[in-house]
């Protein structure tokens, strides 16, 4: 695999900050918070996912194509 070796350990480490900022999320409208700012931090890491995730995704096939 031609991926560099720091992009998963970073996908994961976003995933684990992303559940728990979820988590976070709903719990404080369990307890009936506004917890907008909240919902909007949950957005870095998932731009952060959506990033490396298509990369661990097309790293792959970029390099079928290049051999």
């Amino acid at each position: 695999m031609t991926s560099p070796g720091w992009i998963r350990p970073v996908h994961r480490a976003l995933s684990l900050a992303f559940t728990a900022l979820v988590l976070a999320n709903f719990a404080g409208l369990a307890f009936g918070w506004q917890a907008t700012w909240l919902g909007a931090i949950t957005l870095a890491p998932l731009f952060g996912l959506m990033a490396t995730g298509m990369w661990l995704y097309l790293a792959p096939h970029l390099a079928r194509r290049r051999t």
